[in-house]
């Protein structure tokens, strides 16, 4: 999928909802500092400082646009950073410039944080000669998730459900709920009609088993350790061909090659969303003729 495309995913209005609020968030009253700097027009330089995948530039062109300022790139989405490197130029009113300058930086760096180790981890997974799907979860930071989400897939990795309407997820706590297996897919099966998919998490061989026949479409075998893993999706596939297996939990991008399998169709990291670091962004005002190069970032 081409990285500069991504953006017509976005919904306009969902974008220029989260905008408002993240300004708003940043600057609730008054804004004290702008008397320093007033209107006056004034430019400035985006540095990538550390190593990854540029992600996230169209919530930091939302972010100033909403505030007047023009950004323009000399790197597409996607691109591999290489640091120090000279990402952007903004320019408008000064005091909008360092208004919307920490609340893009934080976008863009949480943004192409998520989308490198995506891209790690679909590099590790495909260097196995595994054809599997890399994939996310839905643990994301509340209020963040459409930023996140967007970054797995500049990053290569699929977003597995985006939220509880993608797909009718049967965790245990359903099963217990609903009173059985059979019963809580029996009823994920209905509710989803023809348009969603059904998948069922799973702890055991015999969990996967009653899942898959009970009409599941997929089995998540959970927190299984490789060396279970791989004979449970066999002995699955072996009976069940068209079910789709997920391994998840615990993979990291370390271990992550020795849960690649021919019989595991996803493996879904959280620690995607949850752990990748941020990559250090800059935003440097200059005057015409003089643009100073900041320092990489320090390991």
């Amino acid at each position: 999928m081409d990285p500069e495309g991504l953006q017509f995913l976005l919904p306009p209005a969902s974008l220029a909802a989260l905008v408002n609020s993240w300004l708003q968030e940043d600057c609730p009253g008054l804004n004290f500092a702008s008397l320093v700097t007033g209107s006056a027009p004034a430019q400035a330089v985006l540095w990538a400082k550390s190593p990854g995948v540029l992600a996230g530039r169209p919530f930091f062109d939302a972010i100033f646009t909403q505030l007047n300022c023009q950004v323009s790139w000399l790197l597409p989405e996607g691109s591999k950073l290489v640091p120090v490197v000279k990402v952007a130029e903004v320019r408008g009113p000064a005091h909008h410039l360092l208004l919307g300058e920490r609340v893009a930086l934080n976008t863009l760096a949480r943004c192409s944080g998520i989308a490198s180790a995506a891209a790690t981890a679909v590099e590790v997974a495909t260097s196995t000669g595994w054809a599997g799907h890399v994939a996310g979860t839905r643990k994301t930071t509340p209020g963040f998730r459409l930023v996140e989400k967007y970054g797995l897939l500049v990053g290569g990795a699929e977003c597995h459900r985006y939220d509880l309407g993608g797909l009718v997820m049967v965790k245990d706590n359903h099963v217990v709920a609903a009173g059985s297996m059979e019963k809580a897919v029996l009823k994920a099966r209905q509710a989803a009609g023809f348009p969603l998919k059904v998948e069922v998490e799973c702890s055991s061989l015999k969990e996967a088993l009653q899942a898959a026949e009970a009409g599941a479409d997929l089995v998540m075998l959970d927190n299984f350790k490789p060396e279970e893993l791989h004979p449970t999706a066999a002995t699955l596939k072996a009976k069940f061909p068209n079910v789709s297996v997920e391994a998840s939990g615990g993979v990291t991008l370390d271990n992550l090659p020795q849960f690649c399998g021919t019989n595991i169709d996803v493996i879904s990291l959280g620690m995607l969303t949850q752990a990748a670091p941020a990559l250090d962004f800059s935003l440097k005002l200059y005057a015409e003729g003089d643009i100073p190069v900041p320092h990489a970032r320090r390991s």
